[in-house]
């Protein structure tokens, strides 16, 4: 939890990012995630300075266990002075105890921000769904939250001005913006109209401009003219082409060339024949894409 300290701006763990996505939809498949439509609405974990501390954080955390759809797991929320946001206790359950930061009791719009994190744990732990570092588990705990609809919370608790900042979870504005765009593009959904906070708004116009420009790489034909014109002569050379480009060429069996390059939604690798216009349809998250290889 950043308090008062200067907020990381920026992509700097995109690359997990999206390696929490493509594993999200795979543990879960396109259909489980697609059950993820609609977000947390306001209204239901609202909280305002008069509701009761303990009642209101435990009806906040209800809602977000029903939309998590674990309806035998039960948040036991307590406060104390701590470093972090929150912890939750990572037991067999059904019982899960979370602390929250004693700041939550004067800043109760949070509460729930901080309660969708580690709801989020309690559901990526009855998933055995996890990455092998901790800071990298922390990074698909916040993807997961976002990408799964309760993540706008924890962008929207992101408050800097001259004289003070906030900022919840481990991406940075921009990185939950890039997200929340992701999820808004696959479902239709608008979450710039929930926020209270004007630069979680601005993170999520430049989340989104990033990620519209997923779209727009080479092979797929939404790519503009300077992308397409590297994409061609990066063709005639073929195999062993510069390194670090999204897409990749190699021969088939056959001797034929192929390129591979990451689905725009789900980033999972997709591999087609080089020969002009293809439609390809990803296998993960089903998402059709037209292509000029």
């Amino acid at each position: 939890m950043a308090n008062g300290g200067p907020v990381e701006h920026g992509y700097p763990h995109l690359e997990t990012v999206r390696a929490a996505v493509t594993a999200l939809y795979r543990r879960l498949s396109c259909d489980t995630v697609q059950t993820f439509a609609t977000s947390v609405a306001p209204a239901d974990v609202a909280f305002c300075d008069t509701d009761d501390l303990y009642l209101g954080a435990h009806r906040v955390a209800r809602e977000l266990v029903r939309h998590f759809r674990l309806p035998d797991a039960r948040l036991i929320v307590g406060f104390r002075e701590m470093t972090h946001a929150a912890n939750v206790e990572l037991a067999a359950g059904p019982e899960y105890f979370v602390e929250l930061n004693d700041r939550f009791r004067t800043h109760r719009r949070d509460i729930g921000a901080a309660l969708a994190h580690e709801v989020t744990h309690v559901y990526l732990h009855r998933l055995d769904l996890s990455f092998p570092s901790t800071a990298e588990n922390e990074i698909l705990t916040d993807t997961a939250a976002t990408y799964l609809g309760a993540g706008w919370l924890l962008l929207d608790a992101y408050r800097e001005d001259a004289a003070s900042s906030q900022k919840l979870g481990y991406l940075t504005p921009e990185e939950f913006g890039y997200v929340l765009a992701k999820r808004a593009l696959v479902f239709h959904e608008d979450p710039s109209v929930w926020f209270t906070s004007p630069q979680a708004y601005t993170a999520y116009v430049k989340g989104m401009a990033r990620a519209r420009r997923d779209e727009q790489q080479p092979p797929l034909t939404a790519a503009g003219w300077a992308g397409r014109r590297r994409y061609a002569r990066d063709r005639r050379h073929g195999p062993g082409a510069e390194p670090g480009l999204p897409y990749a060429f190699s021969p088939d069996g056959g001797g034929r060339l192929r390129v591979s390059f990451p689905c725009p939604t789900c980033h999972q690798r997709i591999r087609v024949p080089v020969r002009g216009r293809v439609r390809a349809r990803c296998s993960l998250c089903r998402t059709v894409l037209e292509c000029d290889t």
